[in-house]
């Protein structure tokens, strides 16, 4: 079987990526498919007289034919839905497209991979949120996952690049384009450092449908979609309500109250839709991802912070020698009341000296 019956299965009228399945699992391959009869084909649950009629007029194959001329002509990358190298964490979501179009260097299968999305409209706290979390993950050799949209999108794809983390864009629309058309500089960047990855064909404008598509794609790949700033509705929500339907962590940086791009992560935290999340040491925390062991080794070297008061350098010896503790053991071994402790915890939570974990257990960031 070659990748005219493939890349011909997803141009069929009226089948989605759950039948183009469907039709798989009945006639065991694409090939199959085609040269089924109208009778077998019929008796399959979900596909009708008009999409029989178009796998037997063969129009689908014409099209296809053309595709794969193009793919081949600009070394794009055809993966089947069974191939090793198609992404395995997409794999595993029912209405994953059963073809992708892929151009880049970077691998589908990292150990560890993050989709970052938000608003476009991206405001100067949302800037340095991404900022600051992409540069932390840069020790934790992670993949960065996005939409190459204006705003947070392509805000983290940059940094993705500047601090050398593979970073794939998922597009709405062919790879015979870039949209928007200002970020084909990133996007040539990002080829070289991860790639451009779609499941629509070339010729495919960016219509406004596609983008719920794409969504799904963004979080599929990723083992948990962080949220840095949305409004209350918007694509950033959509893919969040999305992981959650696939069982994927999803975090959210909160934001103020009064801020409407910070309104979308508020509501997704009040609702239980995602963790709150401060930092990168939280989301570690969260995935119980460890950073490499030349970061450990550093971080064990670091130096007691200045600004510490002397009760506070005493709670922070105290974790230091035990990893973590309970506000009963830092209580007990201080010798202090519990109103005192929760006071100066708390102010250590604040200025990011601690953590704090459910149980009332806190530990050293």
């Amino acid at each position: 079987m070659n990748n005219i019956e493939k890349i011909a299965l997803t141009k069929i009228k009226g089948i989605g990526p759950k039948l183009s399945r469907l039709l798989l699992a009945y006639c065991e391959s694409a090939e199959s498919v085609f040269s089924s009869s109208k009778k077998q084909l019929l008796s399959i649950p979900g596909i009708g007289p008009a999409s029989v009629d178009s796998i037997l007029s063969k129009t689908s194959l014409k099209e296809a034919e053309e595709e794969l001329n193009f793919v081949e002509k600009h070394n794009i990358q055809v993966l089947w839905i069974e191939d090793d190298n198609y992404p395995q964490r997409l794999k595993h979501c029912e209405d994953a497209p059963i073809l992708l179009y892929y151009k880049g260097e970077g691998s589908l299968n990292p150990q560890k991979a993050v989709s970052i999305v938000g608003t476009r409209n991206a405001t100067s706290y949302g800037n340095r949120i991404c900022e600051e979390l992409v540069q932390d993950l840069k020790d934790l050799d992670v993949q960065v996952i996005s939409g190459l949209a204006y705003g947070i999108d392509v805000h983290a794809h940059r940094l993705a690049v500047k601090n050398d983390l593979s970073t794939i864009g998922i597009l709405g629309h062919g790879l015979d384009r870039i949209y928007p058309a200002a970020h084909r500089d990133i996007a040539s960047r990002m080829i070289q450092h991860g790639g451009l990855l779609t499941e629509f064909p070339s010729g495919t404008n960016p219509d406004r449908q596609n983008f719920p598509m794409r969504n799904r794609i963004i979080a599929g790949l990723s083992d948990v979609t962080i949220v840095i700033e949305a409004a209350i509705k918007g694509g950033a929500l959509i893919t969040a309500e999305i992981a959650n339907t696939y069982n994927r962590d999803v975090c959210a940086f909160p934001g103020r109250i009064d801020q409407e791009y910070s309104a979308g992560c508020n509501y997704l935290i009040k609702t239980n839709r995602a963790h709150l999340i401060r930092h990168a040491d939280d989301l570690c925390y969260l995935m119980n991802w460890e950073r490499t062991e030349t970061v450990m080794q550093a971080k064990q070297l670091t130096i007691l912070p200045s600004n510490l008061s002397k009760d506070e350098q005493k709670v922070y010896n105290f974790l230091k020698e035990h990893e973590q503790a309970t506000i009963d053991a830092i209580a007990l071994h201080l010798d202090w009341p519990q109103s005192k402790l929760a006071i100066i915890l708390l102010e250590m939570e604040i200025n990011n000296h601690l953590l704090s974990l459910p149980g009332k257990v806190y530990k050293l960031i």
